[in-house]
């Protein structure tokens, strides 16, 4: 296969990709939640005052609606991967392209897509509220550029997460708690890991959410000493670690 051949096929896949993730209405409402949650809790945290002393009015205004924006970007890249085993239209999707990889990498460049736009739209769209409705507010505003643009960035890549996890475990039910345990379970458990907190929890979704949000929460004594940027890059390495893993996985084993 030429290169060019390569790419229409890939073109080919993430367009139907695009095309089961946009069909399937439960999938659109997960993606308007996703905005809702993030501005309806920056107005809940402004309207009610329940920011720190010391926190920022970007990090009030993201920090609670993203974290269950990322519990909810894991579930729908859990959702898209594992749904299609439970319904067993995966063995169809493996007939028409038996390059399992190629599959997986249409999903994730879909699931990255719809996610880092819509974690976008939300990151915006609550800074603006936050920022409007704290107007006078004796809090620091707060650097929202280009951290808006990482917190999208952290969205996708706990979908794609979430993605790679279905892949694994096949079941809707059971990858989605996985990955609920991947973005809270850190951050929970990490006072228990004693010296090695700052790294269980820094380089967790949350964790670099709370940091690229500029949190009161993001202490180097939960989240360690690592900047936003580079632990975004840190979750960068360790999710394209498991997608490879689940790769090999998808590609030895029956669908």
């Amino acid at each position: 296969m030429t290169m060019e051949e390569l790419m229409v096929d890939v073109s080919h896949m993430v367009s139907a990709e695009w095309t089961k993730l946009r069909s399937v209405r439960s999938n659109l409402w997960v993606l308007a939640a996703i905005v809702a949650v993030v501005i309806g809790l920056a107005v809940v945290v402004a309207e009610t005052r329940s920011l720190q002393p010391d926190d920022t009015v970007l990090g009030g205004s993201l920090t609670a609606g993203g974290t269950l924006a990322l519990l909810l970007a894991g579930a729908l890249g859990a959702s898209h991967m594992a749904s299609e085993h439970g319904t067993g239209l995966i063995a169809m999707t493996f007939a028409a392209c038996p390059q399992r990889r190629r599959v997986l990498f249409a999903k994730a460049t879909v699931i990255a897509a719809a996610l880092g736009a819509t974690g976008l739209l939300a990151a915006v769209g609550g800074t603006l509220v936050g920022r409007w409705l704290l107007d006078g507010a004796a809090y620091a505003p707060g650097d929202p550029v280009p951290a808006v643009f990482g917190i999208a960035a952290t969205v996708a890549l706990t979908g794609i997460a979430g993605l790679a996890v279905g892949a694994v475990v096949r079941h809707p039910a059971g990858a989605a708690g996985t990955v609920m345990g991947v973005v809270l379970l850190p951050i929970l458990l990490g006072p228990l890991t004693g010296d090695l907190q700052p790294w269980v929890a820094g380089a967790s979704p949350s964790g670099v959410l709370q940091k690229l949000a500029q949190s009161s929460d993001a202490v180097p004594e939960t989240v360690g000493t690592l900047g936003a940027w580079p632990s975004l890059a840190v979750l960068t390495g360790c999710v394209c670690a498991g997608v490879v893993v689940a790769a090999l996985i998808v590609e030895r084993r029956d669908a």
